[in-house]
């Protein structure tokens, strides 16, 4: 079992940039692939981006294509999420989640999850 502790949301104006951290602990972290998942209000949890065991390897959905970057330290047990040019549309809770594999291979992979993050943008 991992332990996930998210840091770094916070209110934004558009255009702006957060660096969204996650440190977790409990389990070796570099072995595993590692995702950042969002839920805006009453809409369903979707896939932001992942990115492999030893970081070779990323992913992102769509609407974050250009903007998003999402790396690790597996000396640091951390991932990062650095969002740049956000919009409103970006506003979400942002939740880390550990895979179960080296490579994304999909939402239910990920078993551990972190309490998550707000992040607000205003236009």
């Amino acid at each position: 079992q991992v332990q996930l502790v998210e840091s770094g949301g916070g209110l934004v104006q558009a255009g702006g940039s957060l660096r969204l951290s996650c440190a977790a602990s409990g389990r070796a972290f570099s072995n595993y692939a590692m995702a950042w998942f969002r839920q805006a209000p009453e809409k369903e949890r979707e896939f932001v981006a992942a990115i492999s065991w030893g970081g070779g390897s990323t992913r992102y959905t769509n609407s974050v294509k250009g903007r998003f970057t999402i790396s690790r330290d597996n000396a640091k047990n951390t991932v990062y999420l650095q969002m740049n040019s956000l919009k409103p549309e970006d506003t979400a809770v942002y939740y880390c989640a550990a895979g179960r594999s080296q490579y994304y291979t999909g939402q239910a992979d990920f078993g551990s999850w972190g309490q998550g993050t707000q992040v607000t943008v205003s236009s």
